[in-house]
Order: structure tokens, then sequence, then C-alpha cells
């Protein structure tokens, strides 16, 4: 069977991080990822499925690790060679469970929560973080049964989703898709996941400006969680920056109140809130910025229209960054990463939508951040995001089309592992 296999070779890392900077995507022509044959992985015991990929998705985190650029943190959390791919949707051939022991009969549609906590490794006691229902903090990545890897997608021992052979799932990793769903939706899951926790994170107040920088996969996702989850009873304004015409369509679809070209955004923070401008930065500003694309500049816009002691939520994955925190330091902001998901705190997000957003009776953790991804998905048609999808031996044009989405009308890019071919 095939799979796309990202091995640890330094000089192909160097040049594909020299040609990434022509286009991101375009480093997979040289760098270290290769199709080619692998097993299925076996199951390291009962509590674990085998997962027929039918669709997997590219993230900006895949694109910045095929590209290069990922920072030096992940290096000890990472295992060479494997698999990428973590927005899975696929098809448990033998059955299993799920994560609340559901037993799925064979052909069952299920999506991967790809966090390899301390459930996945066999750790038991589970660490502070885990058994509080917070997987994405875990502080066990690198231990138990399990090789390094923070996620499916990035350990050696699970494979991944841009793999026809298949992967294996942790029970507690596995959430069933909805009947009638589509893979396209159900792909989704994962980076709406991702979206949900950051907002639900943030601490916004009724009549709050909020203003969303980017508005690729993360941050539309972003702008139907603040819709949908905060907007109906915590009223705010939500004010978007977007680079592309398609983008900011969709951004007004999915309950912006103002959209404009991403270079507008502090302008439309200044009027909105009345702020004078000094120097390039806003006297006032938004409540709470959330950044979606996690570079130096957009960390920078973030920071210089983020009122004094206001939040600024770091969404998109950084790698090291030079910015200036002096703005930070004098006017009291506070930064915060948002990563990944688990439970969302009981009482964060209005209790609406579908059966699963509600808290389940005698729960200590809340509700699962996934099961309020699957109803926002749902709710907001965020399948339509998904754009292209290619199958795997043409991975090096999915990989530039998904580096230059933006540019080229798109959001969402995959890889179809389906018996028809994927059109792009």
């Amino acid at each position: 069977m095939k799979a796309l296999l990202f091995e640890r070779n330094l000089p192909r890392f160097a040049a594909s991080r020299l040609l990434s900077t022509i286009g991101s995507g375009r480093g997979a022509a040289v760098g270290p990822l290769r199709l080619t044959d692998v097993d299925t992985p076996i199951p390291p015991d009962l509590d674990w499925h085998v997962l027929r990929p039918t669709l997997s998705g590219i993230c900006g985190s895949d694109l910045a690790t095929i590209d290069g650029r990922t920072s030096r943190y992940f290096e000890d959390i990472v295992s060479f060679p494997f698999v990428p791919g973590h927005e899975v949707v696929g098809v448990l051939d033998g059955g299993g469970e799920d994560h609340a022991g559901t037993p799925l009969p064979p052909g069952s549609r299920a999506v991967v929560e790809p966090v390899l906590g301390c459930r996945p490794r066999s750790i038991v006691p589970e660490c502070p973080d885990c058994a509080a229902g917070d997987h994405g903090l875990c502080g066990n990545t690198a231990f138990g049964t399990l090789p390094p890897g923070l996620q499916t997608g990035f350990c050696q021992g699970t494979g991944g989703g841009w793999s026809t052979a298949g992967l294996v799932a942790h029970r507690s990793q596995i959430h069933a898709v909805p009947p009638g769903m589509t893979d396209e939706a159900a792909v989704m899951i994962e980076p709406t996941a991702c979206a949900v926790h950051a907002v639900l994170s943030a601490p916004i107040q009724a009549g709050d400006t909020v203003a969303v920088i980017g508005a690729g996969t993360l941050g539309l996702a972003a702008v139907a969680a603040l819709h949908h989850l905060v907007a109906p009873e915590t009223p705010c304004t939500l004010l978007v920056g977007a680079r592309y015409d398609h983008q900011r369509r969709l951004a007004g679809d999915l309950g912006a109140d103002v959209v404009v070209p991403a270079d507008h955004l502090a302008r439309a923070v200044r009027r909105h809130t009345g702020s004078l401008s000094l120097g390039g930065r806003l006297t006032g500003g938004a409540d709470v910025v959330f950044d979606c694309v996690g570079s130096a500049a957009s960390l920078d816009q973030s920071l210089s229209m983020v009122r004094p002691r206001g939040t600024v939520v770091l969404m998109g994955m950084p790698g090291r960054l030079k910015v200036d925190l002096a703005v930070l330091w004098h006017r009291e902001i506070r930064l915060v990463g948002a990563y990944a998901y688990g439970h969302e705190p009981a009482g964060s997000p209005p209790e609406q939508g579908g059966p699963r957003a509600r808290r389940p009776e005698g729960t200590t953790h809340g509700i699962r951040t996934f099961d309020l991804a699957i109803d926002l998905v749902e709710r907001a048609d965020l399948g339509r995001l998904v754009s292209a999808a290619y199958p795997l031996d043409r991975f090096e044009e999915a990989l530039a089309h998904a580096g230059a989405a933006g540019r080229r009308g798109a959001v969402k890019v995959t890889f179809d592992l389906r018996s028809r071919k994927g059109q792009p």
C-alpha cells in the first residue's frame, strides 16, 4: 500500500527550505517526503483500531514541516520516519469502539482526534493535564509505549492520514462521523476543533470588539465559532481582515460583521473603536485579536491593534519570530497561545445546536471540543471550505496548491484516498 513518508534527511531538508522561498509547498519536489510502499501499522493492543483514510487534509503545520520551517522546539516530540496527515476521516474496516466506549460496526466512518496523550501511551496514572481533560497540554508526548510524537501524523508508530495503508488510533481518539455527513465536512472537524478551543479560551465580554487576522481554514473556522458559539450569548462585533476576495465572501457568509482587505483591518478597528493612530499603532483598539497566521508580521499587526490590557490569541503555529514586544510590556497586553483541543470548561460554551454539544450528565470535564466541532461543521456548512482533492501520486501538485491556496481561490486542499481519483 502507498503512503507519503517523511524521513530525517538534513540535505533534503535544507533543499526543501531553500525551494520553499519560491512558494510554500514547493519544497516537496526536493525534500525528504517520498511516495513509497508501507505496511499497515499493527495495533499495539485491543484498545487500538485500524482506520483506512478516505480523505486527509493538508494543514499549515504540515506545510511548515515540508518547507523545513518548523521550530526546533518540536525535534524531541517527533519520531522519524513518519507518515504525515492528522486531519483524517476514514473507515474502520474491522469496526471498533469510539472514545465513549460505544461499539462501532465494521465499515463505520470515523475521524481521529490526533493528540497522543497519556491514554494512547498507556501511561498510568495520567498526567494532571490529561486527567483534567486537557489532552493537548500532555507533557508525556515523548514517553510511554509509543515513539515520540505530539500527534498522529508526526509519530513513527501510528501512521498518518497521507496513506492508503491505514493508520492505527486508540479508541480514546476515535469519533464517529454522523450519518449523512460528507467526507468533505468530516475532514474539517479537526481544524474546526482547534478554532473552537481558541475561541472558547478567549476572555470575550458582551459588547467587545473582536478582530481576526487571516481568513484561511483556521481563520474562517474561528469566524464560524465566534458567530455560533459566542455571539448568541455574548454579543460582540467581529471584524475580519482577509487578503483575497473569496476569503472575504466566506467570512461574511460565516458571520463576520465587518470584512475588509487584510491591510485595512487596523483602520476598520480604529473607526469602530474611536481610537487614534500613533506611530502605526492604535491608542485604543480591539478587546481581543485572533492571530490565525502566526508570522512576525501578523503578530506585530495584532499587537498594534489590540487595546491596553487586551488579549492576543495566537492560533497560527509560529516558529522563531523577531517581534518588538515593547508595546506588549508598555500596554500590559496578554499574549496567549491556543493549541489543539480536549474538553471545554463547564459553562464556557452555550449549550445549543445538536445533541453532541450538550454536556453529558455527571461529567467533570465539560464538553469535548470535538463534539462541539462536529456540530459546528454541520451548522455552518464548513465542508464547503474543501476546495480540492488530489490522489497521493500527485502530492507535489497538492502541496504546491495548498501552499498557494489563497492566491488560487482555495481554502482547504486534501488528499483523496477513495477509489475514485480526486480532481483538483
